[in-house]
């Protein structure tokens, strides 16, 4: 930490329930990166930064998804310089993808670069505050728990940090399971059912995207679960992604440790969250989101942000019998106001809480598609 300091606090940007922290390249270039528990190694997503850097590569390597087929052209960085407000990092190893295969930047609608993640999680105590969207940095030495929080173990394995928590299913029964607390992704809860025959899929789902990774898409299922209990905490009605079997799995994430799945930014976002890699503990505070329910996609709608300003929203994806579809909306179309509103004026998280507000609520939007405008109406609906 510069100055001495003992402890840092640094504003942050959320977005999908992602952490986005501002982060300094080589002294040289600002960036802005997700902070990912789920991340051994830092990743530059796109390889044109670190051209305008010189960076030299060490080695270049694939990462193969299912079957061995070559997914992702990869290259390491050695000796790279990382510096976050009031923090200085030196002589980091960088993986830089080839190409920008993850489009965070459209996904998310704001300028991503990369990923942080183990780096930093094992050398200070992390505490994010979704609610008022700071990080605090702190060195372990100097850290004491404070009231209100509550100290849950962890285990670190393979750099990541996985929790035991009570998951009880629409049957009644329940499964301590072994899950990853995963910073990076934006959903809420992921179960694999291939990991324990007491993981059952709801009757009530709908199929649909429910994740990015380096392979591609992911698909599954998506229900609901009756409770999950984090500590004393306990999330009724949570919204759980099934991925499907044969569905890729993220190989720069998951590594070989077994899990039954992921608590992702959705759950966590609920609360003020404290992660000691040290001594193994997460400390938990609710939040004023605690209370909030679980919705999944009311519109059905999947949007990707382009431009150079982020501010043209195509329709990349349209779930089956969901509201958007309905109404009328079709891939590729492209959203041009909403209640009136030119999106130009918006961006891809504010268009993003129009269609997930609440079920019932209409939404009245004006499209582009092949070049003719065109006025749609789509009733918010909760499928699961």
């Amino acid at each position: 930490m510069a100055d001495g300091k003992k402890k840092v606090r640094i504003p942050i940007e959320i977005h999908n329930n992602l952490v986005v922290v501002p982060v300094v390249l080589n002294d040289a270039l600002p960036l802005k990166f997700i902070l990912d528990t789920g991340v051994r190694t830092t990743i530059l997503t796109q390889k044109t930064f670190s051209d305008i850097l010189n960076l030299t590569y060490s080695r270049k390597y694939s990462i193969s998804g299912p079957g061995g087929e070559k997914l992702v052209d990869a290259y390491v960085t050695n000796n790279v310089s990382i510096e976050l407000p009031g923090v200085h990092g030196r002589g980091h190893a960088m993986l830089v993808l080839a190409e920008d295969y993850l489009e965070l930047r459209n996904y998310l609608g704001t300028d991503v670069h990369g990923i942080l993640g183990y780096e930093l999680f094992s050398r200070f105590i992390i505490e994010i505050d979704y609610d008022k969207k700071i990080l605090t940095l702190m060195l372990p030495e100097k850290f004491h728990k404070r009231r209100k929080f509550q100290a849950i173990p962890i285990m670190i394995e393979d750099t990541k940090p996985y929790m035991i928590a009570p998951v009880t299913f629409e049957d009644g029964r329940t499964l301590n399971a072994k899950l990853l607390m995963d910073s990076g992704a934006s959903h809420g809860l992921m179960l694999e059912p291939s990991s324990d025959s007491v993981i059952q899929v709801p009757e009530q789902t709908v199929s649909s995207l429910i994740g990015r990774g380096l392979g591609g898409e992911i698909f599954g299922k998506v229900g609901r679960i009756k409770t999950l209990s984090m500590g004393a905490y306990k999330l009724k009605d949570v919204i759980c992604n099934f991925p499907d079997l044969n569905s890729y799995t993220d190989s720069i994430k998951v590594g070989n440790v077994f899990r039954n799945g992921a608590i992702g930014g959705e759950v966590l976002s609920r609360f003020t969250v404290v992660f000691n890699f040290p001594k193994e503990r997460v400390y938990l505070k609710r939040n004023s989101a605690f209370n909030k329910n679980f919705y999944y996609n009311l519109s059905g709608l999947t949007l990707k942000a382009k431009g150079s300003q982020l501010n043209v929203f195509e329709v990349t994806e349209v779930r089956d019998q969901s509201a958007s579809q309905k109404g009328g909306i079709v891939v590729g179309d492209i959203i041009i106001t909403i209640n009136g509103i030119p999106t130009h004026d918006l961006n891809l998280n504010l268009i993003n809480g129009f269609f997930n507000s609440k079920p019932g609520k209409r939404i009245k939007v004006e499209i582009t598609r092949k070049g003719e405008r065109m006025k749609k109406e789509i009733r918010l609906q909760d499928q699961i």
